[in-house]
């Protein structure tokens, strides 16, 4: 597809280096020249220096061809200005990037009054993801797929686990839970393991299941923990009142510690169930006052990385609690390591991923759809949700005797509104929403996932 970017910031270059990986054709429009030199010498795409709100930028950027328009400048007004252009000049579906909480409640009418295809809101995403690790703080990361009837868990496992040294093969009949375990990260390896793997201490391990299941293994574990009842945030920003509305919302205690006094008097005035202190956040002292020590999960949202990692370390040592940090440069994972921060959250990546679930699925051909893609491990691996149409390979045939190519599994059927834990002798059907697992990306469509079809196809 022909794709013109309009904004070429932190969200613009992740979404340049997903979509030119992919093999589209990318078009970028900024008005920094220097970034724009920057991005040409590492990225093969087409530049124009410029307001992408001009039309006269937009024809030269030939959006009167385009297919797709992605407007993620940092103005919210240029994003949906930016659009409309678009849709003057051409037929192209149109997505903009919409960040203030006052258009929140509007976007239903941004999309249908005019005429956006779709809507992002990095920070709302993020808060989230965030709120669904808090809902089940033994996970590591719980993503809903199938429209919220199965999901994909991340679970870390500890020394002292029953699952070391077992085989994913005995591991579900040993719980009695229905779950699949369908990516396993060890050190710098993702693998798609079989039957006889054997788990590790440290491993990451990525499981389906259907929602009901999640609590029970967990119990059947012995790590389960309710939901959290008190939450402390550091930093006042969009990040934080989009979460703290989610997490009150559930019945839990928030807590946000914001260093900029106007900004907590409007947090005060929004979010009349929270407490807000003014305060500097990175205050040690001020941080055991207002009881860091007794929080159930510690979120450090400040607009600098090294803030939210060195509070979240901190954290890590003074509570037994969930420890989650903001960043925008993914290369500090490795750098952490295993120093007890529970998880790292991305914004743009997060937006990234949603706009790369839609791209996939306009581009899909007509045989099946994706519905959902979601990377991992800094796109080290994929999951791919498939919905089931006619003429889809192999239907009615046991999963076992599928040719299915190497490094990628089948994580879970949904037919019906229920949620299979696939065996070998199961089988896939139309009006199935298929989850794929894989350590090798770019599959456009579902009979990409064979290594033959049937007649030679």
């Amino acid at each position: 597809m022909r794709i013109v970017i309009i904004g070429c910031g932190k969200v613009g270059r992740t979404l340049v280096q997903y979509l030119s990986s992919e093999g589209h054709d990318v078009v970028v429009i900024d008005s920094n020249a220097r970034v724009l030199a920057t991005l040409s010498d590492e990225e093969d795409v087409i530049t124009v220096c410029g307001n992408g709100a001009s039309y006269v930028i937009q024809r030269e950027a030939g959006v009167q061809h385009a297919d797709l328009v992605i407007a993620v400048t940092p103005s919210d007004e240029l994003n949906i200005l930016s659009c409309l252009v678009a849709r003057k000049l051409s037929g192209a579906k149109t997505i903009a990037r919409v960040r203030n909480p006052d258009y929140s409640a509007q976007l239903v009418l941004l999309r249908d009054e005019l005429g956006l295809s779709m809507t992002v809101n990095p920070e709302h995403a993020a808060a989230s993801e965030i709120a669904r690790m808090l809902r089940f703080p033994s996970a590591l990361r719980v993503e809903p797929f199938a429209r919220n009837r199965a999901e994909l868990v991340e679970y870390a496992i500890p020394a002292d686990s029953t699952l070391c040294g077992m085989t994913l093969s005995r591991l579900a009949p040993a719980l009695s839970v229905h779950l699949l375990v369908c990516a396993v990260q060890r050190g710098d390896e993702v693998l798609i393991p079989n039957g006889d793997f054997v788990l590790q201490a440290g491993d990451h391990i990525h499981i389906t299941t259907p929602p009901a299941e999640l609590a029970v293994f967990f119990k059947k574990l012995g790590v389960y923990q309710n939901r959290v009842k008190s939450v402390m945030i550091v930093g006042g920003g969009r990040v934080a009142f989009y979460l703290a509305k989610q997490l009150t919302g559930f019945g839990a205690q928030v807590k946000i510690i914001e260093s900029d006094a106007a900004r907590c008097d409007d947090l005060c005035e929004r979010l009349p169930k929270c407490t807000v202190v003014h305060g500097d956040g990175t205050n040690t002292e001020l941080l055991q006052e207002e009881g860091i020590d007794q929080a159930d999960a510690f979120v450090a949202l400040t607009g600098f990385d090294e803030e939210n990692l060195i509070l979240s370390l901190y954290a890590a040592k003074r509570t037994n609690g969930r420890v989650i940090a903001k960043v925008d440069r993914l290369s500090f994972i490795d750098v952490l390591g295993d120093l007890g921060v529970s998880r790292l959250i991305s914004p743009k990546n997060t937006t990234a991923n949603s706009i790369l679930q839609y791209v996939r699925a306009m581009s899909n051909s007509v045989g099946s759809n994706v519905e959902t893609l979601l990377r991992l491990m800094d796109g080290r691996l994929e999951c791919l949700e498939f919905r089931i149409r006619e003429g889809a390979a192999y239907l009615g045939e046991k999963i076992r005797s599928l040719p299915l190519k190497k490094n990628l599994l089948i994580g879970c059927i949904v037919r019906q509104g229920m949620a299979i834990i696939p065996s070998g002798m199961d089988t896939i059907e139309v009006g199935d929403s298929v989850l794929v697992i894989t350590t090798s990306p770019r599959f456009n469509d579902f009979n990409d996932i064979f290594e033959t079809l049937p007649g030679g196809r």
